[in-house]
């Protein structure tokens, strides 16, 4: 307790920091009147308590707070998250631009302007980025095709469509109508098998369940399937399996089933989340386990949360995993800071023979903001290698 406390106290002491060396860099050179520096300063202080009065709002809502003005809470923090984020990239890219000023022999009277032009522009980029990214989080995905070569694919599965959505997290900011229209959207699609590939969640069954109700109006002629993603182990993963599993979806832990199209059988095999086994150590993710006793001679497909899961997907001789996780990034420039986890971060990828595509999202986490990583709803399409 008293090490998380302590983290809590330098995580808000980073955070105040950030924001005052923003306010000092903008605010001198967008007014001189000291009316106008409160308001700025006021503004900052709202923001560095919004943010993580956001991340605590589920606790309070556990503890008894009232649904609407929890998620009331979670929305204002969230967007303030994300205004802050881009605020503060373009506050650095501006220090950067006015140190180099002076290589260009610009007179005093230019380099003033230059600094309030620029600081005029960090502000106007910041609006212009939350709304633009606003505004494509909140939209439902656009549908993206995927064709995937499968050597010695047989002959009916030519065209086996699967659509694969993830990353959705209902939770604060994402409900009931957000879902409804992705289902909506996967139906008309007449896909033959709809993956779900984790991170459906954000809180407990009792909160969200009304919530995750249109996933038992998913149709596909082989059925729905869902693997866990790391935040269904942070929202009581067991509870969830059980959930989807009441909703008429397949969960897939470690374990396949065998598909038959036209006389043709398809292996589809599915891994609990690459972290899991730190929540309990009975779900440890296993791509051999999962493989294990199926049928030779079948394409065999796994839905894994994670992308790292694919080196043991490889070795475990799977074609091809559908994975989720990055959400492409989500916004810049958080797109480059994936990779230091991630072997993946967006698109269709080869290790050796496996296939590896991993799905951008079909919603979002923490601030409603998708810049340059748009949301997907994915349809897969097998065609012979």
């Amino acid at each position: 307790m008293r090490r998380t406390y302590f983290g809590v106290v330098i995580f808000l002491g980073i955070l105040a920091a950030l924001h005052a060396w923003i306010g000092t860099q903008l605010l001198p050179a967008l007014t001189g009147e000291a009316v106008w520096i409160a308001v700025g300063a006021t503004v900052l202080v709202v923001s560095v308590l919004l943010m993580p009065a956001a991340m605590f709002a589920p606790i309070l809502k556990r503890r008894g707070m009232a649904e609407a003005p929890a998620d009331r809470l979670a929305w204002a923090g969230m967007l303030a998250m994300g205004a802050f984020s881009s605020a503060l990239l373009l506050t650095i890219l501006r220090a950067i631009g006015l140190a180099a000023a002076p290589l260009f022999s610009l007179s005093d009277i230019h380099l003033r302007e230059l600094d309030e032009l620029t600081a005029w522009l960090v502000l106007a980029l910041t609006a212009a980025a939350t709304v633009v990214g606003f505004l494509n989080a909140r939209r439902t995905a656009s549908v993206v095709e995927v064709s995937v070569p499968i050597a010695n694919l047989p002959r009916q599965l030519e065209g086996f469509t699967i659509v694969q959505i993830s990353d959705i997290h209902v939770g604060p900011t994402i409900k009931r109508p957000y879902l409804q229209a992705i289902v909506d959207k996967v139906n008309a699609l007449q896909p033959d098998v709809v993956a779900i590939t984790g991170d459906l969640v954000d809180g407990s069954v009792r909160q969200l369940a009304s919530h995750t109700a249109p996933l038992a109006e998913i149709r596909a002629r082989h059925g729905a399937y869902f693997v866990t993603g790391n935040h269904e182990y942070y929202s009581n993963a067991h509870e969830w399996i059980d959930e989807v599993r009441r909703l008429g979806v397949t969960v897939l832990m470690n374990e396949h089933v065998v598909l038959r199209h036209e006389g043709a059988g398809l292996v589809l095999a599915g891994v609990t989340d690459y972290t899991a086994h730190q929540f309990d150590p009975a779900h440890r993710s296993d791509p051999h386990a999962a493989i294990a006793n199926a049928p030779a001679g079948s394409p065999r497909i796994l839905l894994a949360h994670q992308p790292r899961t694919a080196i043991a997907a490889a070795e475990a001789g799977f074609d091809l995993q559908l994975s989720g996780h990055t959400h492409g990034g989500q916004f810049f420039p958080w797109n480059f800071f994936v990779p230091l986890q991630q072997p993946y971060v967006a698109g269709l990828k080869r290790l050796h023979k496996l296939w590896i595509y991993v799905s951008r999202g079909t919603g979002y986490w923490g601030p409603p903001k998708r810049l340059l990583a748009p949301s997907e709803i994915t349809r897969v399409k097998l065609v012979s290698g």
